[in-house]
């Protein structure tokens, strides 16, 4: 199944182990896209940040924060309707983050740096926006068992589920289709895949939803 042509720049967001890199290696492959991935485990300080976050969290943030950006930029540069692009994050989902965890002080140079940064980067055509309770994201975490996750607690999990969630709630950016991902498995179940590409490509709406049971 193709989607339409107006969907040139597709990015999957959503919290911690929610599936979105998954997802967006099998949307870039079924619609023949570059796939834009970020690369948290390269990050020398997340480990650091889970272990110790007050002090840890801004040289975690700002590393992301660049390596995000000029991602990207990258992509602003590219024609897109040559090569229709797939990624797994969204710059502003950087500023949530950085909510979250840096001090006042650091936030206020951080939002400088990313006032600066953010203008040079592409809109995205659609966000899809995977959504999983807590619970749920805290098994995902453990089973999958990467090193650099093992210190992150059950309490900071909830926390940026909560923060995703309130962000979404009012987003408006490009137009949103909102998963509800608990019951889907995109990889083992080919119709649940199916069904998404099938709702993707009936949007009518800047905002829709998908919850299936």
């Amino acid at each position: 199944m193709t989607l339409p042509e107006k969907f040139r720049y597709i990015v999957v967001e959503g919290p911690i182990a929610v599936g979105k890199t998954t997802l967006a290696r099998l949307l870039a492959r079924q619609l023949d896209a570059r796939l834009m991935l970020e690369d948290a485990q390269s990050n020398p300080f997340l480990e650091r940040f889970y272990r110790q976050p007050e002090r840890y969290a801004f040289a975690t943030q700002m590393f992301f924060l660049f390596q995000r950006s000029l991602q990207a930029s990258d992509l602003k540069q590219r024609d897109l309707f040559d090569t229709p692009t797939v990624s797994d994050f969204l710059l502003d989902k950087d500023v949530l983050f950085a909510r979250m965890n840096l001090a006042e002080d650091e936030l206020e140079l951080y939002q400088r740096m990313y006032q600066f940064l953010q203008p040079h980067t592409a809109v995205p055509d659609l966000v899809v926006y995977l959504q999983a309770p807590a619970d749920a994201l805290i098994e995902r975490v453990r089973r999958r068992g990467w090193a650099v996750e093992r210190p992150i607690s059950e309490r900071y999990l909830h926390q940026v589920a909560e923060t995703y969630a309130e962000y979404f709630h009012t987003y408006d950016a490009s137009p949103l289709l909102i998963v509800n991902s608990e019951h889907l498995n995109f990889v083992d179940q080919p119709n649940d895949f199916n069904l998404l590409l099938e709702r993707i490509g009936n949007m009518r709406s800047r905002r829709e939803f998908f919850n299936r049971r």
